[in-house]
């Protein structure tokens, strides 16, 4: 099945940028359009807590529009849905044949997704579903992909992490039973540079603070 125009939820993470990468290796998809929810508070993207600047400047590196979805904090399940659905009538009423995530294994995250789709005409895609992570992981490293580590769960990894490179000697360092793509939560990314980008998005390492059992690290834009 061909979809020669989808929208793809963009976290600023690794996953949603290898998503991306997969998608345009395949010429049965063309994404046209990425689509954040940005914390209106804080205007950083939601738990990966990264400037919008910065995410503005991921979306110019990938040559993609890039459509912001506002979120309240704190923000609930109804606040969460009653934000995306105008951002879905959107996409119903541009074209658009589908929308794209970068999920890997969590059948309930894919199974709430797929509700909040059903009806509406757009198809749920999941490029990167059923991937073994590990594998996965060492494809990125491989592919080219750059990514900073921007918020660590401390109850399952040590709070140095947070900032840390996403690289062959992180996934080495990563305790037993913490996924090497972070899926369950135990850490977010922001992505740098790879495949998926025409120029790499520069940064350098800010703040480092520990909010509401998260530790954040802050990256700062580079003039």
């Amino acid at each position: 099945m061909n979809f020669d125009n989808v929208w793809l939820c963009w976290s600023s993470g690794k996953d949603s940028a290898w998503a991306l990468h997969v998608l345009r290796q395949n010429p049965a998809f063309r994404v046209t359009a990425l689509v954040t929810t940005v914390n209106a508070t804080f205007d950083r993207v939601a738990m990966h807590a990264v400037r919008s600047e910065l995410l503005r400047q991921q979306a110019a590196a990938a040559g993609l529009p890039l459509k912001i979805i506002l979120i309240p904090w704190p923000c609930s399940n109804a606040d969460y849905e009653a934000a995306v659905r105008p951002i879905v009538d959107e996409a119903v009423q541009s074209g658009v044949a589908a929308m794209a995530f970068g999920d890997l294994f969590l059948e309930d995250v894919r199974a709430y997704r797929e509700r909040m789709l059903d009806g509406t005409g757009l198809t749920p895609l999941f490029p990167l579903w059923g991937r073994p992570t590990s594998e996965l992981a060492k494809e990125m490293l491989a592919g080219g992909l750059k990514a900073r580590l921007t918020c660590v769960d401390p109850k399952v990894l040590p709070r140095h992490f947070a900032g840390k490179a996403f690289d062959a000697e992180l996934l080495a360092e990563l305790p037993t039973g913490v996924d090497p793509c972070g899926e369950r939560g135990e850490f977010h990314s922001f992505v740098t540079d790879g495949p998926m980008f025409h120029r790499p998005v520069a940064c350098q390492s800010g703040e480092i603070v520990e909010r509401e059992g998260f530790v954040f690290a802050d990256l700062l834009p580079v003039d």
